[in-house]
Formats: structure tokens, sequence, C-alpha cells
């Protein structure tokens, strides 16, 4: 190998000195105004998040208790009756639970049909499609969906036809998340894979969506984030209650519903409840959000 001529080592040692130089006043003065500007910028973009947060601690607050997480809610006007909203958080959950059962594993396998089985081909470009279209269509639409499905079949208004809506709602977010977080993982690791003779099921499976875990889960949580506070679809299906859920197949109560009926009471009691409700539906999300990155991370260390 030739050895390097003096100009070239000249050049690298020019570049190599002003790498190490300071910066100029005026690039350093642009540099810290514009980093300035980028954190004013993103707290103006928090700050609706954050009033709204605070709005809904501030107003709901006041009513939040033990009674309120465990008691039915009592009729306007009984000050000796607890009042609580214990009916709708179990009713949320059995729905939205449904609803997650049903929708993320098919979002799933619906992300690596897309991603691994038939990339690049027209029945994925038409999946694709079909689910972009889902997840534009108006919620309510789906709720008339599951009422003509369902409701008007059993004719009764159910958890199950409320847990069919919210898990149509679903099924697009965990979906396309789902091909996204696949599409991240190297592909370097399929080919080390299938160096080693791995099948395509063994590579998808034990090496692709463990890495893809954390992405996918964070999709799963913004399904069930929306789809526990959507309204509309819950009204045609799953309608409500005053009592608790008592199976599967009749009307139940949910947070969404309730903090909309309350909402528009004309009684002052019922609007504090709304806005505890609406506390309340917060933190079941936050503290699921939370559980769900713990166990990841314990899975991640071990």
């Amino acid at each position: 190998m030739a050895p390097a001529s003096d100009s070239s080592l000249d050049t690298f040692s020019e570049v190599g000195l002003a790498l190490h130089q300071p910066l100029s006043p005026w690039r350093r003065i642009f540099s810290q105004g514009m980093t300035g500007l980028g954190f004013v910028l993103t707290g103006l973009a928090l700050l609706p998040l954050f009033s709204i947060v605070w709005e809904i601690i501030r107003q709901g607050i006041g009513r939040l208790s033990w009674e309120t997480l465990v008691s039915l809610p009592a009729p306007v006007g009984m000050e000796d009756q607890p009042n609580g909203i214990a009916n709708a958080i179990v009713g949320t959950l059995v729905m939205v639970g449904l609803a997650a059962l049903a929708s993320v594993p098919l979002g799933v396998i619906t992300g690596i049909f897309m991603t691994e089985v038939m990339k690049g081909t027209t029945a994925a470009a038409s999946v694709r499609f079909i689910m972009v279209i889902l997840s534009s269509v108006p919620t309510v639409i789906l709720g008339v969906f599951a009422y003509g499905v369902l409701v008007l079949t059993t004719k009764t208004f159910s958890a199950v036809a409320g847990a069919l809506a919210l898990s149509l709602v679903m099924l697009p977010i965990v979906a396309l998340t789902t091909e996204e977080a696949l599409k991240l993982v190297p592909s370097s690791y399929r080919q080390a894979s299938a160096a080693l003779g791995g099948a395509r099921f063994q590579t998808v499976f034990r090496i692709i969506l463990p890495t893809a875990l954390p992405a996918i889960t964070t999709g799963a949580l913004l399904a069930v984030a929306r789809a526990a506070g959507e309204t509309a679809p819950l009204m045609f299906t799953a309608l409500f209650s005053q009592f608790w859920p008592e199976g599967l197949m009749s009307p139940t109560p949910s947070m969404s519903v309730l903090i909309y009926n309350y909402s528009g009471s004309p009684y002052k009691e019922q609007n504090e409840m709304a806005w505890t409700a609406a506390l309340v539906l917060l933190f079941m999300v936050l503290i699921s959000n939370i559980l769900s990155r713990l166990v990841l991370k314990r899975k991640s260390s071990d």
C-alpha cells in the first residue's frame, strides 16, 4: 500500500483542528437560540394536554373516594346512600378486555401477514388499504354496524355487542402499528436466522416479534386507550345500566357513557361525578400503561 502523501496528511490535520475549534459567537448564538425555540414550541404543544389533565384533576378530585370506586350510582337527591361508579368501571373493564382479546391477536397476525408473509404483494396492499379505511370510519358507524349484527339479532343490548364495536375500533390501530414495528426490525435479523436454518415461522415468532414487542405493545395500549374513551358505539350496543352487569348478554354500563349522561345532567352532583369518572378513566389508562411498561422492562432485563 502506498504511503499517504504530505498534502493528504495536512488536509486530515486541518480537518481535525477545525473539529476541535469552538464555534464562532454567531453560530453559538444561533444554536442556542434554535434549542430554546425548540423547547418553547414543545411546551406550547404540550400546554393543551397539561391544561386538560389539570382541569380534570381539579374538577374530579373533590368526589374521588373509596366509596365512589366501590358503590353503585345513587338516585338524585339521596344524601344518605353511597354514590359511586363501580358498575361503570366493571363494565368498561369487561368490554375493553373482551375487545382486546379479539382485536390484539388478530391485529398482530394481520400486521405479520402484511409485513412478513405477503410483503410487496397485491394481497398485502389490499389488506393495508382496508385497515386504513377502517381506521378512518367514524366510530358511530361501527356502533351502528354492531347494532345491526348483534343487537337486532339477539334482541338485546349487551357487553358482547359493545366489545364487537370496540374491537373494530382497535383492530386497525393494532394492525397498522404492528406493521410499522415489524418494518423497523433490521433485515439482518431475518438473514441471520435464515443462515442458521430457521424457518419463517421460527424467525417471525422467536426473533422478529420479540424485537418489535415494545412498539407493538405501545400500539395496543393506544388502541385500548381509544376504545376506553369511546361513547357513541356503546350507546348503540351496550346502552347503560344503573346496576351491576348481569351478564355478557345484558345491558352493560361504561365509564364513557356515564360521563356523557352525567355531564349533560341538570343536577350538580351528577356533573361533579362526571368529572370524577373522567379522572378515574384517566388513571385506569395510565395504570395500564405503567404496568405494561414494567412487564416489558422485566422481560427485557431477563
